[in-house]
């Protein structure tokens, strides 16, 4: 009869960890918000930045084309940073946290740590 107690308490305990598991972060951060023209006149190669915008297609292996109204950049965005279980299309706006890949040769883009839907 003890067993019955404890099977439910640690099911309990592992619900609330795996619930606790999926929780973010929502708080001010000193990461700048920044445009996409301003990141592009000024940003510095590896800068941290948070966009704010619409990703307006897929070009092909974890790359798109993101929009924020002041211009476009390509973004990469691996399966990881996409919000669990929260479709995003076109119309959705989203911030994306994450770094700028400056080349010197070549195109620059933004690689997406996180998104999130504001």
């Amino acid at each position: 009869m003890k067993h019955i107690p404890t099977a439910t308490a640690v099911a309990l305990a592992l619900s609330l960890a795996a619930a606790g598991a999926s929780a973010q972060y929502t708080g001010p951060s000193s990461i700048p918000v920044m445009t996409v023209k301003a990141l592009q006149a000024d940003g510095k190669d590896d800068q941290h930045a948070v966009l704010r915008g619409k990703i307006v297609s897929s070009v092909g292996d974890e790359r798109y084309l993101f929009s924020d109204g002041t211009g476009q950049m390509k973004v990469k965005i691996k399966q990881k940073a996409w919000p669990a279980q929260k479709p995003v299309d076109g119309n959705t706006t989203v911030e994306m946290v994450g770094e700028y890949d400056k080349e010197l040769i070549g195109e620059s883009h933004f690689d997406v740590k996180e998104i999130r839907l504001p």
